[in-house]
């Protein structure tokens, strides 16, 4: 029978700041384009951080630290994700595509595939948009691939922070098996 730990216990399995400073990230990054809520954006730090991903950017329009409801969601993250704010979204994925990156959309488009049937090549870039409109065309253009999470009910999507920690904990997951 599983006994509770206490957050004592828990935090005593995690790594310091100093610690998480030398170990090796995963090697996917994520952009945030045109993301209006603070509180979306908060929580893909807290995500962020437990991935243990490259890089946040924070594209367009995102909001970004140091905000009260960024913080208040990330709960200490904005410390350890590395993150960079740049409103010229295109840029920063032609920036990734230079160093090998593929682009990931997570949008849908008349190509999407189901998330987990894709194949992903590393490193990744892994995109996400506004919380009602998506990602902008022009980013769409530039991917290399769109993904979309399949949808059972009525609603053609879930929150964007939601999306977020399905896909990028799935990357995790393949790039781990693709590396044994």
């Amino acid at each position: 029978m599983p006994v509770k730990l206490s957050n004592e216990e828990i935090k005593g399995k995690r790594p310091g700041i100093a610690e998480l400073e030398e170990t090796e990230r995963f090697p996917v990054a994520v952009i945030a384009e045109n993301v209006r809520s603070l509180y979306n954006v908060g929580s893909m730090f807290r995500t962020s951080d437990g991935a243990l991903i490259e890089k946040l950017w924070l594209c367009g329009y995102t909001g970004f630290p140091p905000r009260k409801e960024i913080t208040k969601t990330a709960l200490g993250s904005v410390e350890t994700v590395p993150w960079e704010n740049n409103t010229d979204t295109v840029s920063v994925i032609k920036k990734l595509k230079s160093e090998g990156y593929s682009i990931v959309a997570l949008e849908h488009t008349d190509s999407s595939v189901n998330y987990l049937e894709a194949e992903y090549r590393f490193p990744i870039c892994l995109m996400l948009g506004n919380e009602v409109e998506g990602l902008s065309e022009e980013a769409v253009a530039l991917a290399d691939m769109a993904v979309e999470i399949p949808m059972y009910g009525i609603k053609q999507s879930l929150n964007v922070s939601v999306a977020y920690g399905i896909l990028v904990y799935h990357l995790i997951e393949e790039f781990r098996k693709q590396k044994r």
